[in-house]
């Protein structure tokens, strides 16, 4: 298949062989997504991350080797900019809150719907955050025990709410786990005017990502509850 010279390049990291054949021909059916590299262990991810010129990468957690959080860290380390979705069969609060730390920009649960993958991979390609409604809710279930600790200690401080009623709306869906297409689909608004909006909380928030900016608005009461719906 030709591939469109502006398609995403896209680094799968997979041990599982047939896993990795199912993805690889999965993604490649997709206008605009081409795999460049493939990798089976830790070690090789990071090497190809620095061999490749690359979109995103496509990162299992499980992986022999240094494995997949130490992996995405070497990773983010040397490329702070180059997008990493984490695909894994787990959704531990402790998997979670490692996989903010070390820089992934998403997480999806093996086993997602292709479709929905397709949608993570496009939407963390272009600069969102994609994080599985599992793994948002774990994230609210941490606030009521340590979860505070999965953001920089500055967050505790207090803080005015300095959003607009739109921005509100806009984060209480990203706490809720929508993707910007979904929050457009919502609101009857633009997927360009969504980006903008969320691109202007995080300034605001001072946060790095769109799951910190959930954290830190629902902990400081900057989202009305009852905005906070699946």
């Amino acid at each position: 298949m030709i591939r469109p010279a502006s398609a995403l390049k896209i680094l799968l990291v997979e041990d599982d062989e047939l896993f990795r054949l199912g993805l690889r021909m999965r993604l490649q059916q997709e206008t605009g997504l081409e795999v460049v590299a493939e990798a089976e262990d830790g070690e090789q991810a990071v090497e190809l991350a620095n061999r490749y010129p690359l979109d995103l990468v496509l990162l299992d957690v499980g992986l022999p080797g240094i494995g997949g959080i130490e992996a995405c860290r070497q990773i983010k380390e040397r490329q702070p900019s180059l997008p990493i979705l984490v695909l894994t069969s787990h959704s531990e609060k402790a998997l979670i809150s490692r996989l903010i730390a070390a820089g992934s920009q998403g997480y999806c649960l093996k086993g997602i719907p292709g479709e929905s993958l397709i949608l993570a991979v496009r939407s963390v390609a272009a600069g969102a955050s994609w994080w599985d409604q599992t793994a948002t809710m774990e994230i609210r279930a941490a606030f009521e025990g340590d979860g505070a600790k999965v953001l920089p200690t500055r967050v505790s401080e207090p803080l005015e709410n300095p959003l607009t009623k739109r921005e509100q709306e806009i984060l209480a869906l990203v706490a809720a786990g929508k993707s910007n297409q979904e929050i457009a689909t919502i609101l009857y608004i633009a997927p360009g005017t969504v980006r903008v909006h969320v691109h202007a909380v995080l300034q605001k928030l001072e946060v790095r990502d769109r799951t910190q900016a959930a954290i830190l608005a629902i902990q400081k009461g900057l989202v009305a509850p009852e905005l906070l719906i699946n």
